[in-house]
């Protein structure tokens, strides 16, 4: 057997083993969510029965038909749509516009404003919380959806994301439009932006999910029933005295199928966004 011949079987060898573990430890992260998901479709004492049924013995429906007929979800979903649309859309806009200035223009001081940006990553929101509320309280953004958009809106992580898709561009690009009579904005929407898609792309799904699952920012300022957003919603759920797990695993996957389908339809993006991002010209 020549050395080639060697080599080729050992790596058909390794490639098997390594699909074999990937798809092992795929299979355990998937497994809470098959669990949420068959749990939302049994009796309540199904749920905790020991041994576990790993699949219903009885199907049925009614813990989704009691979340919808009991609670307001329908509205809490709208409220996290609209909460999560708009953050991350405002979130685009602003980082984009930041992100090529600090990328492609010159002005005095740059340098230190974009450290001062990112410095600002290093604060957990948590500390911010008090005061950013009272800030909130005084503008009377209490219980409505400016509240819970606009502080999402001032991050510079989309800043910090987008400014190295800018910088991967070639200048060639941007001095051939403006040879050409583009001005800065022309140059910007229809030249830049087109290219780095896949950052923008994996901006929207990094936001929407952080958004989504803001729970601490939404529980504080959405205080009234029909202004909290499916997370806040579902928590409320587990508070009861004598609890209906198969009720709330239900609520729990009401919460989290919108995720599953925002990440599919922009799986692409996010995988090119992530690879393009980690290269630079």
């Amino acid at each position: 057997m020549s050395h080639k011949t060697r080599n080729k079987k050992k790596m058909e060898r390794f490639d098997l083993i390594t699909n074999v573990a990937v798809t092992f430890f795929a299979i355990i992260n998937l497994f809470p969510l098959y669990w949420l998901f068959t749990s939302s479709l049994k009796n309540s004492s199904d749920v905790v029965k020991m041994p576990p049924d790993w699949w219903p013995t009885s199907i049925t429906f009614s813990n989704y038909v009691d979340v919808f007929q009991s609670q307001p979800a329908v509205r809490w979903a709208f409220n996290s749509i609209v909460v999560s649309g708009l953050s991350t859309f405002l979130v685009i806009a602003v980082g984009a516009m930041a992100a090529y200035a600090f990328s492609k223009i010159q002005f005095k001081g740059k340098s230190i404003i974009f450290i001062v940006f990112i410095s600002s990553l290093m604060i957990p929101k948590e500390i911010m919380i008090v005061p950013l509320f009272r800030i909130i309280q005084d503008f009377g953004m209490v219980n409505s959806y400016h509240g819970m958009i606009w502080p999402n809106v001032a991050t510079a992580f989309g800043v910090f994301l987008l400014k190295g898709f800018f910088d991967a561009t070639p200048n060639a690009l941007r001095e051939a439009s403006r040879i050409d009579g583009a001005g800065e904005w022309r140059t910007f929407t229809q030249i830049m932006l087109p290219i780095i898609k896949p950052g923008i792309g994996a901006l929207f799904i990094l936001n929407f999910v952080q958004v989504w699952n803001d729970y601490l920012w939404q529980l504080v300022v959405g205080q009234d029933k029909n202004m909290k957003t499916l997370m806040v919603g579902t928590a409320t759920l587990m508070q009861d005295l004598n609890p209906n797990f198969a009720y709330k695993m239900a609520g729990a996957t009401v919460a989290a199928i919108p995720m599953l389908i925002i990440f599919l339809l922009f799986q692409r993006y996010f995988t090119q966004g992530m690879t393009a991002g980690a290269v630079k010209e």
